[in-house]
């Protein structure tokens, strides 16, 4: 596993040449390419109109290595204030564990700040520690919504 610099990581707003290493990286995690699904979610992402938070990525001497994209919503679900809520982060395996997450949602944070967003929201499996511990240190406590759903 490559050690990382930190002073050489760079944070970056989303590029439409990212989509292809957003892949990788996600593939590398889950074990399939799901090339249409970015491809969706990049566009979205990069339509500068439907967003107010940037998307992100990590790059590291040259190479992307890490994303972090999300949805922002000026009064939907009922909910009247700037909410963004994250949808997908991600972190090539070979450089988890070094910090390359956190300083991608420190910056995405950073930017929802400016944008004034009043609330981040994020669903993660009640039994993904690991996932459950990252956000803990990023700073998000559990929210007095409920997500319900209907299996059919």
């Amino acid at each position: 596993m490559p050690k990382i610099d930190p002073q050489e990581l760079q944070i970056r707003i989303m590029k439409k040449g990212d989509i292809d290493a957003i892949v990788n990286i996600d593939a590398s995690v889950f074990g399939e390419k799901r090339t249409d699904y970015y491809e969706r979610k990049c566009a979205l992402a990069l339509d500068q109109s439907n967003q107010m938070v940037t998307s992100l990525v990590a790059e590291y001497k040259g190479k992307i290595i890490g994303f972090i994209m999300s949805n922002t919503y000026l009064g939907e679900f009922g909910i009247p204030e700037p909410t963004a809520s994250l949808d997908t982060i991600g972190v090539d395996p070979e450089y988890q564990k070094q910090g390359v997450a956190l300083a991608l949602m420190k910056q995405f944070i950073a930017n929802a700040k400016k944008a004034h967003i009043e609330d981040i929201y994020a669903l993660v499996n009640w039994n993904d520690w690991d996932m459950l511990k990252f956000f803990e240190r990023s700073g998000f406590v559990p929210s007095k919504a409920i997500k319900l759903e209907l299996k059919l």
